[in-house]
């Protein structure tokens, strides 16, 4: 085994160490990262790229913010643990003051953990208990987690091949795309697309509906968003049925679309409300938030985490939010209107580009082989993965670090730090055009 010293590692080193060390689960970007820096990443031979992918939409206030690394130092002078429902302390109480404040509604009390599992599945725990009642319906396409709880709501096969869920009484009902909704066909999907959650609760449950849970906007999905009357109309038909809403921002929260949360984009306010990735800026956190009323049935040792709620990533959580709310929160969602009408040209102007869509700095571009009649659900035309991946590819070469996902695996998307600037979202609207101009020619 090969020894390092400092200076000395580069990135074959390390990927060395991963394809020996670790667990062959990794899904690299071919970027090891050494330092970070804003929206800058540099690796250990001394590339530097353009951070469009944010750790999967994490590092919302900018890599390495020195607001939130020196909220994180000081708190580790103080202590670093000593459990949070075991011994009260002040960032954990601060922190969900905080969070009362910031979430829509009256949700008011809330549970920290690790991540964002967690937080999904402490939710469905909550509902079960409060609502009594057992049954949890999701979207088909949705992604929620990958223990076996959450991933028993996960709606895609290709996360849950050979390790069957724990959860049985989960049903899933089509998700809002209406680019390829068989009913909307290429436009956007309506109320009358949300009225199928009566008819799989009507044919899949067994009437004892405890939670529907759904992303206010789809991230591994493929950047799915959903219209306004579609999603008022499952809240209604929820709650028609006794049964709480749960909304998962566990992608779409602090600021990523614009809004603090991306419920707030829509006339809903949740049950349940999960968090995690940005709201640390990277340090391990999570957590559910819900009203007082719904919060209290849980009562002691209903629920617990030795590591949630952990002061030093609470301080840098309350940092966060600090940050967001100065300022980055705004000039993102000016910034990101902006990119949006860049995205809308892209699409105009090639026929590869399927469809563009997003809110705020989380964007999504859905590559399509337009000469393929032969699409999914029999709607057309045809994902194209393959060229999805290939212009990715092309834009780490150019220093542009972008994820690929979505469904089908054909959806660019577009999660930066919040405080990317004008100019480095102009380099890449231009860098988007130039790597599928080379592809396509």
């Amino acid at each position: 085994m090969p020894e390092y010293t400092a200076g000395s590692v580069s990135n074959a080193d390390v990927e060395h160490q991963y394809e020996e060390y670790l667990m062959p689960i990794w899904k690299s970007l071919n970027v090891p990262v050494k330092r970070a820096s804003n929206c800058v990443l540099e690796d250990f031979d001394g590339n530097e790229y353009l951070d469009l992918y944010s750790g999967i939409s994490v590092t919302n206030v900018g890599h390495n913010n020195d607001a939130v690394v020196e909220a994180a130092k000081d708190q580790l002078d103080e202590f670093v643990h000593g459990c949070t429902y075991v011994h009260p302390h002040r960032p954990a109480g601060q922190l969900a003051e905080k969070i009362a404040r910031i979430t829509p509604g009256e949700l008011e009390k809330t549970f920290f953990c690790n991540s964002g599992t967690e937080a999904v599945e402490g939710a469905i725990k909550l509902a079960r208990k409060y609502t009594g009642s057992k049954e949890v319906l999701a979207l088909e396409m949705s992604f929620h987690g990958r223990t076996l709880g959450s991933l028993a709501l996960t709606g895609n096969t290709s996360y849950k091949a050979e390790m069957a869920p724990t959860i049985n009484d989960v049903s899933h009902v089509a998700p809002p795309y209406g680019y390829r909704c068989q009913r909307c066909s290429g436009t956007t999907c309506t109320a009358t697309c949300a009225e199928q959650l009566e008819r799989v609760i009507d044919t899949h449950t067994s009437g004892d509906l405890a939670a529907v849970i759904l992303e206010p906007v789809m991230g591994e999905g493929g950047i799915i968003v959903p219209p306004v009357e579609w999603i008022e109309r499952v809240q209604e038909i929820t709650h028609d049925h006794d049964a709480l809403l749960i909304a998962d921002e566990v992608q779409t929260g602090y600021g990523r679309t614009g809004e603090m949360f991306a419920s707030e984009h829509f006339d809903v306010v949740p049950d349940i409300l999960t968090q995690a990735k940005g709201i640390a800026n990277g340090l391990p956190l999570g957590a559910f938030t819900a009203s007082s009323d719904v919060a209290n049935a849980f009562e002691s040792g209903d629920h617990l985490s030795t590591f949630g709620g952990n002061p030093v990533t609470c301080a840098a959580a309350l940092a966060t939010i600090e940050e967001l709310e100065g300022g980055i929160l705004e000039t993102a969602r000016a910034n990101g209107k902006w990119f949006e009408s860049q995205l809308e040209e892209l699409e105009a102007e090639y026929d590869v580009v399927g469809q563009t869509r997003g809110l705020g700095l989380m964007h999504g571009i859905e590559i399509v082989d337009p000469d393929d009649g032969h699409g999914p659900m029999g709607v057309s035309p045809a994902p194209d993965p393959v060229l999805a991946g290939n212009v990715a590819k092309r834009l780490r070469k150019d220093g542009i670090v972008m994820g690929v996902g979505g469904f089908y695996k054909n959806v660019l998307r577009i999660q930066p730090p919040l405080t990317i600037g004008r100019e480095q979202l102009d380099r890449t609207a231009e860098e988007l055009r130039e790597a599928i101009q080379r592809e396509v020619a």
